[in-house]
């Protein structure tokens, strides 16, 4: 594991205590000198701040598509306080029985660590269904955020309220000059609904990919706290001019 990239990313997510034991999206080149619009958005910031410990943040969880056989989950994230009184320490369980997805303890969580189970989880689908590197779709991640991604101001609904809230969508592999090696999974997208009226500013995340001229996606999963309504698909961030860049692609 590279110290000093994986550095970066627990450095926006506020996880330096685990440094030595959490996955990073982050491979082998170097941090960039600033950070986009959506690294800021979706990775810093103290997203636990309203948050009142001891405290559970729980999540919906569903996996559909054609590829497999669809089902439904749950996932939470258990905060408490240090030892020092600050917040937080957290927990999670992303799924139950034979799916759960084991991760490590997060001390000094700032930023929720939802995002980061959601995305290991994907990356190590991404890798048993492609047989591709897990640090590959890592990086690919890390530079679509980066370099590629699009936000957008949107209104969802939580425990009966219409709240304002901030989308960010990104295709890591659309331009991807080795996606013919996944070349079915190539059309993923990602989509991170993040508002601070929420418990730790997660809303919903949700990722699909669909092969060319399909209606119906080969994989969709749907992740979105308990008392939201669970989002509907973005259209495909390649083909809505509605959304703007975030940043310019760098070479």
């Amino acid at each position: 594991m590279n110290r000093p990239t994986l550095t970066r990313l627990l450095a926006c997510l506020g996880l330096m205590a685990t440094l030595s034991a959490v996955p990073a999206l982050a491979q082998t080149s170097p941090p960039p000198p600033d950070f986009s619009a959506a690294e800021r958005l979706l990775l810093m910031g103290d997203q636990l701040k309203q948050v009142q410990p001891p405290t559970t943040l729980r999540y919906h969880f569903q996996h559909g598509g054609t590829l497999e056989t669809p089902f439904e989950d749950q996932v939470s994230i258990q905060l408490t306080r240090q030892a020092d009184g600050k917040c937080c320490a957290a927990t999670g369980e992303f799924l139950t029985g034979e799916r759960r997805v084991t991760l490590p303890e997060v001390e000094n969580a700032q930023g929720n660590p939802v995002t980061l189970y959601f995305l290991e989880h994907d990356i190590r689908e991404m890798q048993r269904l492609t047989k591709g590197q897990a640090n590959y779709f890592r990086k690919r991640i890390r530079m679509a955020l980066y370099q590629g991604a699009q936000v957008r101001d949107v209104r969802f609904s939580y425990r009966g309220q219409s709240l304002a809230g901030q989308e960010i969508v990104i295709e890591p592999y659309l331009d991807d000059p080795n996606r013919v090696r996944f070349e079915q999974l190539a059309r993923k997208q990602y989509v991170f609904l993040m508002s601070d009226a929420v418990p730790g500013s997660v809303v919903a995340i949700r990722t699909s990919a669909s092969a060319e001229g399909s209606a119906s996606p080969l994989i969709e999963d749907t992740l979105w706290i308990d008392g939201a309504t669970r989002p509907a698909p973005t259209a495909s961030a390649s083909a809505s001019a509605a959304l703007k860049r975030t940043q310019p692609l760098r070479p």
